[in-house]
């Protein structure tokens, strides 16, 4: 699986070819076939590892050394792994499978929808009034703001982005947004998004 994550997201799922895939795993093509009956289970196989291994980029939310409500504004803290960043696979492969019946397709769903539901379980934590419309609101923020940052490899995206969520996580837990020690000015800091080193997805 190493080889697949890595190829995967560095060159696209589409891109990238059993031989690559030998090649980079220093094995033998039969021997690729002989674990796997097709590319689209290798495909399979590789989305259910990276979402087996923590929510790709969302991680904060399993981090209990925080405060329910800290878990939910450290979700757009931007990536600081030291490389190449390009964005969510699942994101990512979504778009490459999208208009087919590709079985992948149901996994990502699934991690989504599971994305979706542990967010809405810290909102309900932190008191949020209705946390399953703060969780859609927060997921929405998070994909956008990753999107942009790939699109325009620059990071600054998530300093918008938690600004407007510390927003809205303030006003669904009746904070006064004012005196929230949460808030950090729109665009504060500055993250040029890494361009170099082995690309592997950036999970936090």
């Amino acid at each position: 699986m190493a080889a697949a994550r890595a190829l995967f997201y560095r060159n696209g799922i589409h891109e990238t070819g059993i031989s690559e895939l030998a090649r980079e795993a220093e094995v033998s093509k039969r021997t690729i076939y002989q674990l796997f009956e097709s590319k689209d289970d290798i495909v399979v196989a590789y989305l259910h590892h990276i979402g087996a291994h923590g929510r790709l980029g969302t991680r904060s939310l399993d981090r209990y050394d925080l405060s329910p409500r800290e878990r939910l504004v450290a979700l757009f803290d931007p990536p600081d792994r030291p490389v190449y960043f390009r964005g969510c696979p699942m994101h990512n492969a979504a778009v490459e499978l999208a208009g087919s019946g590709h079985p992948g397709r149901a996994v990502i769903a699934a991690h989504k929808r599971a994305t979706l539901a542990k967010l809405a379980e810290t909102a309900a934590e932190a008191g949020a009034r209705d946390p399953a419309v703060l969780a859609e609101h927060l997921l929405t923020l998070h994909e956008g703001a990753t999107a942009l940052a790939t699109s325009l490899a620059d990071l600054r995206s998530f300093d918008f982005a938690r600004s407007a969520a510390t927003a809205l996580i303030a006003a669904a837990l009746g904070e006064d947004l004012g005196e929230d020690p949460g808030v950090h000015p729109v665009g504060a800091g500055v993250h040029p998004a890494p361009d170099a080193g082995s690309a592997v997805p950036s999970a936090r």
